[in-house]
């Protein structure tokens, strides 16, 4: 009999994953606990932008014209248990407020929601990056609270995506990580994954801890990457050197390669910064904290990068106070193809200039209401020309495709100064150049 899949959990990862497993051909159930999300997901909508992922579901939701209906949702516990055989718990697991730690409450209680109803036997598969130690715990509470007992078996399967390729990511993933205990559970998730297996996906198999800190490690050192690049940026600008031609040269090694070598504001986003900051509380209470002080420093040099970004517009003006200018910012999500800008590098620049008493003015292909709703103060504008019209500077920090296609003559007929920072050292300084703007990128002081 063909296996059935819940998802629990439909936020940015759940609805995704929800999605892709009813494109691989199973009957899948979505539970989430806000009315508003179920009733969105309902009618074929996201609550977030996700490149193909609206698409994906109206091509699979019950009751939507032409649908396969291979996917439902509901917000009834008791259904999810009855319905699945495979239960993937996709639940958000933020920074605790005033600490580096993993807020594990949302997972802790999925499972205690959960673990009564599971009268049959079931594997329940942990989606979320959670500190390591917490399957160990998961599965001893999921053996003593569900009446299937020892039936009810616990994996870890964490997730890869990258936002803006989230749907990519799901259905051809570059490795599937499963942490089992049993032939039975590893066997369930062959089975699972069996059409991006077939494609050639590796199928990486580990314990308990290995699955947990693989997710947490990989992005320890993307961030590594992403701060050691940023760190020859500040370097190249004491030297008068130029950081992209810097990159594109150790780029070249294979041992290095060329991503995340792009030097900029530094990255930000829901999992990065907090996942690192979660792996360095977690290595504290192992007793290993000596293994990840480096981590702190990557921190360090990733927030550093806003402020410098601040300083140099300050720079570029003529060196004094903000008041009166006018910044015009490009930009407000924390990476291009998505709307989120928790933690967006982008909106603290653009927010301390504003405290600071510029009259700041962003637009963005996507964020703008996500941008609205953390930032009222800050000034929007419906498109890139209206943004930047009166402006004393404007500043790159987002780099969206919309961006790099702007032609410059055009955008410098409606400013006050053509004069463009690139905090993303993704425009063409010659082309800028060329239509009489004066441009500056970061770490690269006479490019």
């Amino acid at each position: 009999m063909a296996l059935k899949i819940t998802v629990i959990g439909t936020g940015y990862l759940g609805a995704t994953h929800a999605a892709a497993m009813a494109e691989l051909g199973f009957e899948v159930l979505g539970l989430d606990v806000v009315p508003e999300k179920i009733a969105m997901l309902q009618r074929g909508e996201v609550p977030m932008y996700e490149p193909g992922l609206e698409e994906l579901l109206r091509k699979h939701v019950a009751g939507i014209e032409g649908s396969s209906g291979r996917l439902r949702f509901t917000m009834d516990w008791a259904e999810v248990a009855e319905f699945g055989d495979v239960h993937f718990m996709c639940t958000n697991t933020p920074q605790k407020h005033g600490e580096y730690a993993c807020d594990m409450s949302y997972v802790d209680r999925a499972f205690e929601l959960l673990a009564p109803h599971l009268t049959r036997p079931a594997l329940v598969v942990g989606k979320s990056t959670v500190p390591v130690g917490s399957a160990d715990r998961l599965a001893a509470y999921l053996a003593e609270h569900a009446p299937a007992g020892a039936d009810a078996e616990l994996a870890w399967n964490p997730e890869f995506l990258r936002e803006g390729l989230a749907v990519e990511d799901t259905l051809r993933p570059d490795r599937i990580v499963v942490g089992v205990r049993s032939e039975r559970a590893e066997k369930l998730l062959r089975e699972v994954y069996a059409v991006p297996v077939g494609a050639g996906s590796p199928f990486v198999v580990t314990d308990f801890p290995t699955a947990e800190l693989v997710k947490t490690a990989a992005n320890s050192f993307l961030a590594t990457k992403i701060s050691f690049i940023n760190a020859m940026a500040e370097v190249c600008e004491a030297a008068d050197g130029d950081v992209v031609k810097l990159a594109e040269a150790i780029g070249h090694d294979e041992r290095i390669g060329s991503k995340f070598l792009r030097a900029g504001i530094g990255f930000g986003g829901g999992c990065l910064p907090k996942d690192i900051r979660a792996f360095m509380a977690r290595a504290g209470e192992l007793g290993a904290d000596q293994a990840l002080t480096f981590l702190r420093e990557i921190d360090s040099i990733n927030m550093r990068r806003r402020g410098q970004m601040v300083e140099m517009t300050r720079e570029a003006l003529g060196g004094g106070s903000f008041l009166g200018k006018r910044v015009a910012v490009l930009g407000a999500t924390f990476k291009p193809d998505s709307d989120d800008v928790r933690d967006s590098p982008a909106l603290n620049v653009a927010g301390q200039i504003h405290l600071q008493g510029g009259q700041v003015t962003v637009y963005d292909p996507k964020g703008m209401d996500n941008a609205l709703r953390l930032f009222p103060t800050l000034g929007y504008a419906d498109t890139a020309v209206e943004a930047v019209r009166g402006a004393d500077v404007v500043l790159h920090l987002t780099e969206w495709r919309e961006f790099r296609e702007l032609d410059p003559a055009e955008l410098g007929e409606g400013v006050r100064a053509r004069l463009i920072l690139d905090g993303r050292n993704a425009l063409d300084p010659e082309l800028w150049r060329k239509a009489g703007w004066t441009y500056r990128g970061m770490g690269r002081p006479t490019a």
